[in-house]
C-alpha cells in the first residue's frame, strides 16, 4: 500500500489526478484494523488496485480525532454506521459519498469484499462523478444542519435553571436504575463496558443524599465489586481490559488502554474513599479491596506503560503470536507444572478447569470463591488462603512475564497523560504513596517540557521517537488542565494551579465558541477539516467539553474567578438543553452540574506541607470522599503568591504557629481549629 498521511501531499494528489482518497481510520491496539492489514492491505492484488485507482490515506483516529470524529458522522448520516477501521471514500474535495468498517478480501453473508467494493466505486466514480460530488456535499450539509438544528435553546432563559439542572440529575439517576443489570452489575447487556462516568456521576449523585439515594452507590458498589474479580480485570498483572465480550464481566476484548485505567483508578479510589468513610455504612473489607485493586492498576501502568522521560504510553494489544488473549489465559495443566502442590487451590480460586472457560481448553482468570470459601473446602485460615493465593500470583506473574508480549502502542498522547496526571496524583493522595506523587510530577513536567511550545502555549498531540507532533485538540488542553489541578491536591506546589489556569486560558482562546460559550473539540486552523465538531458523548473518552466544565467550575471557585464562573454557567446551560432528550449521554457533564450547585466550599490549611501536624489535618480531609470540597494548603512563605491566586486564603494563617484548618463557604469562613479530631468532626458534618 502507498499509504500517504493526511495532508497536502495526498490532496493534491487526488485533485491532480481525479481520483478518489481511500481513507482508512484506525488506531495501533485495533483487533479489527490488524485483520484487515493482513488479509487486504498486505494483499499485493488489493493494494494495487487500490493504489491504482485511488490515493489511500492512513489516519490513527488516537493521533486525529478530528477526523475520526467528522468521518464517523458522516459515515452515520450515510446510514452506514461506524467503528473501526473506517475506511471511507471521499472526492478530491474531501467530501465523504460511501465507506464501511471492516471489509473481508472476499464476500461473505451481509457482507461485500473489498475488492467487490473498490471495483463498483471506481465505476460509479468513473461514469457518474456528478452525483457522487453532489452526494458529497449533501453528506457534509447535512452534518453542518444537525448542527446548527442543536442551537442553543437557552436552558438560562427559563425561571429557574438550576433546577432544570437538578431535574436533568434526577432523571439521569432514574434512566441508570432502570437499566442497570442487578445481578451481574453494569449497565445494559453484552458486550458490556465498564462505563466509569457513570460511576463518577452516580457517586457524586449519591454523596448529596446517602440516605436518600441509596441505590445510586449500590449500583456503584455491585460494579466495581463484580469488575475486579471478573475476567475483564487483570488478575496478576493488574489493571483493566477494554471490555467485557459477555454480561458476567467475564470474557474481555483484552486490549488495555491507558485512559481506562486511569478512569477506573478513579472509580476504585472513590469506591475506597465512600467505603472507608467513618460511619454506619463504613466496611473496611470492602475499601482494603478497592484501594489494592487502584494500586494494581497504578503498578501495571507504572511497570509496563511508562516511558523515558516520564510519559506514559497509550496502550497494549489483545493479540500476542497472533491470537487474542493469548498473554493472559492459562490451562489446568499449565498451573499443575508452574504451581504444583498449590494449583488446585488455585483453580478454584480462578475457575481454570480441565476443560477450559474460553478457547481451546484455556481459561481466562475469573475470581469465582472467596478466601473464607476456600478455607472450608482446603482448609487453614482465610489469611492462609489469601498468602497461597499471593504467591501463586506472584509465581504465575513470572512465568508469564517470559511471555511473547502484546503490542505496546508506543505513543505518548498529551490528553491520555493528562487524565492519568490526575489518576494518579489523586492515588497519592488517597492510598498515601509518595512513588505515585513522582510518577505524576514526572509525567506533568514531561507535557510541559516536550508538549507544549513555550512561546505560544501551544500543544501538541502526540510524542514519538523523539517528536513532538500533531496540532493539539481541546483534551489535549483541558485533561491537563485538570490533572495539573489534581497534582496540587498530592503537592501542594501553587505552580500547578497557575499551569493548569495557562491551559484553560489557552483552550479558551483556540477553542471556544462565542455563540452558545461551549468549546470546539478541534483547533481552528486546519484547511482539511471542514467542519469543527463538538463532543455530546461521554463515552471511554470523556468529552472535552465536559472536562473543561469541571476544571472551569472548580478554578472558578477555587481562585473567585467570576468571569469563568459565569462562563461555566453558560456552557453547563447549554448543555443542559441539549441532554434534555437523553441526560445519561454526558455523565461527566452533570457531574461538573452537580459542583455548579453547590456554594464555593473551601478547606483552607494553613501550614507548612511538609509538617507533621499539616499533613495530619491534610490526612483526615483526603481520608473522607468529599466532591465538592476545594482543599488549598497555604504555607506560611507563600503568602505572596497566594495573594496573587487567591487573596482570600493568603489572610488565613497559622493559630499559636500550628497548622490551622478554615472550613468556608462562599468566602466566609468558621472559626478556625487545630486539633485534628475536631477538625475531622466538622469535615463529617459538611
Amino acid at each position: 500500500m502507498d499509504w500517504y498521511p493526511w495532508g497536502d501531499a495526498a490532496f493534491d494528489k487526488a485533485r491532480r489526478e481525479n481520483k478518489p482518497v481511500f481513507l482508512s481510520i484506525g488506531y495501533s491496539t485495533c483487533h479489527w484494523c490488524h485483520v484487515m492489514e493482513r488479509e487486504s492491505f498486505e494483499n499485493v492484488q488489493v493494494a494495487a488496485v487500490i493504489n491504482q485507482w485511488f490515493v489511500p490515506v492512513k489516519v490513527d483516529r488516537e493521533e486525529r480525532p478530528d477526523v475520526d470524529r467528522l468521518y464517523m458522522a458522516a459515515m452515520q448520516s450515510m446510514g452506514l454506521g461506524g467503528g473501526w477501521p473506517l475506511n471511507v471514500f471521499l472526492t478530491p474535495e474531501l467530501e465523504p459519498f460511501f465507506g464501511g468498517t471492516y471489509f473481508p478480501p472476499h464476500a461473505l453473508p451481509g457482507r461485500p469484499g473489498l475488492p467487490d467494493v473498490l471495483a463498483r466505486v471506481h465505476h460509479v466514480w468513473a461514469s457518474q462523478r456528478d452525483e457522487i460530488e453532489e452526494q458529497g456535499r449533501r453528506v457534509f450539509e447535512s452534518i453542518e444542519a444537525a448542527l446548527a438544528d442543536r442551537g442553543d435553546p437557552g436552558v438560562a432563559t427559563v425561571a429557574d435553571p438550576v433546577a432544570a439542572r437538578a431535574e436533568l440529575l434526577e432523571r439521569a439517576h432514574a434512566t441508570l436504575e432502570r437499566i442497570h443489570d442487578a445481578e451481574h452489575g453494569g449497565f445494559g447487556g453484552a458486550p458490556k463496558f465498564p462505563t466509569p462516568v457513570n460511576l463518577a456521576f452516580l457517586t457524586r449523585f449519591g454523596s448529596r443524599d446517602p440516605e436518600g439515594r441509596p441505590t445510586a452507590l449500590a449500583m456503584v458498589y455491585r460494579q466495581l465489586d463484580v469488575m475486579q474479580a471478573g475476567g475483564i480485570h487483570d488478575a496478576l498483572g493488574g489493571g483493566f481490559h477494554r471490555y467485557a465480550t459477555d454480561a458476567l464481566w467475564h470474557v474481555p476484548h483484552f486490549e488495555k488502554m491507558l485512559y481506562d485505567q486511569a478512569q477506573l483508578a478513579w472509580a476504585y479510589l472513590e469506591g475506597s474513599q465512600n467505603a472507608g468513610a467513618p460511619g454506619p455504612a463504613h466496611d473496611a473489607e470492602r475499601a482494603q479491596g478497592y484501594a489494592d485493586t487502584a494500586r494494581g492498576i497504578f503498578r501495571y501502568v507504572m511497570r509496563d506503560l511508562t516511558a523515558p522521560g516520564g510519559g506514559f504510553f497509550s496502550a497494549e494489544d489483545a493479540d500476542s503470536e497472533g491470537v487474542e488473549g493469548r498473554f493472559y489465559v492459562w490451562t489446568r495443566r499449565e498451573l499443575d507444572t508452574v504451581l504444583g502442590a498449590d494449583a488446585a487451590l488455585f483453580a478454584a480460586a480462578y475457575d481454570v478447569t480441565a476443560a477450559g472457560n474460553f478457547e481451546h481448553g484455556a481459561s481466562v482468570l475469573q475470581r469465582v470463591h472467596s478466601d473464607a470459601a476456600l478455607a472450608e473446602t482446603f482448609g487453614g485460615t482465610p489469611p492462609e488462603i489469601a498468602a497461597r493465593l499471593a504467591r501463586a500470583r506472584e509465581t504465575l506473574f513470572a512465568v508469564r512475564s517470559r511471555r511473547p508480549r502484546p503490542h505496546l502502542d508506543d505513543k505518548v498522547l498529551t490528553a491520555w497523560n493528562g487524565i492519568m496526571i490526575s489518576a494518579l496524583a489523586r492515588g497519592a493522595r488517597v492510598l498515601r504513596e509518595s512513588a505515585l506523587t513522582d510518577a505524576a510530577t514526572r509525567s506533568a513536567n514531561f507535557l510541559w517540557e516536550h508538549l507544549r511550545d513555550p512561546g505560544t502555549g501551544a500543544m501538541r498531540r502526540r510524542f514519538r521517537d523523539g517528536e513532538a507532533a500533531g496540532a493539539g485538540q481541546l483534551d489535549d488542553y483541558v485533561y491537563p488542565a485538570l490533572g495539573f489541578l489534581d497534582l496540587y491536591g498530592a503537592t501542594f506546589d501553587a505552580v500547578w494551579i497557575e499551569r493548569s489556569v495557562l491551559m484553560m486560558e489557552q483552550a479558551l482562546e483556540r477553542f471556544g465558541d462565542d455563540t452558545d460559550g461551549t468549546l470546539f473539540e478541534s483547533p481552528a486552523d486546519d484547511p482539511h477539516v471542514r467542519i469543527r465538531m463538538k463532543d455530546d458523548f461521554d463515552g471511554a473518552e470523556i468529552a472535552g467539553n465536559s472536562v473543561a466544565a469541571w476544571v472551569l467550575v472548580t478554578l472558578a471557585a477555587l481562585l473567585d474567578r467570576e468571569p469563568w464562573r459565569q462562563r461555566a454557567q453558560r456552557l453547563l446551560d447549554t448543555y443542559a438543553a441539549r441532554l434534555a432528550t437523553n441526560p445519561i449521554a454526558m455523565p461527566r457533564m452533570l457531574a461538573a452540574m452537580d459542583l455548579a450547585a453547590a456554594p464555593p466550599n473551601h478547606v483552607v490549611i494553613a501550614g507548612d506541607p511538609e509538617a507533621a501536624d499539616t499533613r495530619m489535618l491534610i490526612r483526615e480531609f483526603d481520608r473522607r470522599f468529599l466532591p465538592r470540597e476545594l482543599l488549598l494548603v497555604v504555607p506560611p512563605g507563600a503568602r505572596g503568591k497566594w495573594e496573587r491566586l487567591a487573596p482570600f486564603a493568603a489572610a488565613l494563617t497559622p493559630v499559636g504557629g500550628a497548622a490551622t484548618a478554615y472550613i468556608c463557604t462562599n468566602y466566609a469562613c468558621r472559626l478556625p481549629v487545630t486539633d485534628p479530631e475536631a477538625f475531622a468532626e466538622m469535615l463529617d458534618r459538611l
